[in-house]
């Protein structure tokens, strides 16, 4: 694990509130259509880089119960299980790098909001899109949320790539056909805005 980076995002959630944060959401309207949209009964979801996100309770909300989350922070874990409070028995939780992940499950949505655009290597790259191979399910489907070409150039005071639909459609081509991308502008809580792409794709 890169204990620089953890250190990094340790600090970030002990310090600040949810809310003072760029990427808050009070709602996650665009992931949870595009889950809904999979189309797929019961699925098995993780959320990568969940961080404090409430995805995770909306999908309780309305009735999804196979859910992983995943983040390097254990600050962020511990709060978020807090915030769910008895429905955090619904959630498996687990504190790890992205890229050090192992596991035998296989993960019919996997779902990543402002993780992938965090890696510049293509080292980096490349192992996360085999993690994304290894452990999505046949005819499964992964959901990215990235900063679109017309993004921050930094996040939290990292570098960060953007991208446009073709080159992501690219990088995940080998084992992944793209069905449905959009624009999004995310509104921070500073009254700023940033552009994202969604993309969602389907294990071939």
């Amino acid at each position: 694990m890169n204990y620089n980076l953890k250190s990094h995002w340790e600090k970030i959630y002990d310090e600040k509130n949810e809310d003072e944060v760029s990427w808050f959401q009070k709602e996650t309207n665009e992931s949870l259509k595009m889950i809904q949209n999979a189309g797929i009964e019961n699925p098995k979801i993780i959320d990568v880089g969940s961080g404090r996100s409430k995805l995770l309770k909306h999908l309780i909300e309305i009735g999804y119960n196979h859910l992983t989350y995943l983040d390097i922070s254990e600050s962020a874990l511990e709060k978020s299980k807090k915030f769910l409070g008895e429905q955090s028995n619904k959630v498996r939780w687990i504190s790890e790098d992205i890229l050090s992940f192992k596991t035998d499950e296989k993960f019919d949505i996997w779902h990543d909001r402002a993780v992938f655009h965090f890696l510049n290597e293509e080292n980096l790259i490349r192992k996360y899109i085999d993690i994304v191979e290894k452990n999505i399910s046949e005819n499964g489907h992964l959901i990215i949320g990235t900063f679109s070409e017309n993004g921050p150039l930094k996040c939290s005071g990292l570098d960060v790539k953007r991208y446009s639909e073709k080159v992501i459609e690219k990088i995940f081509n080998r084992s992944f056909k793209l069905i449905d991308s959009f624009y999004y502008d995310h509104v921070t809580p500073f009254n700023t805005t940033q552009n994202f792409l969604f993309s969602h794709f389907i294990k071939k």
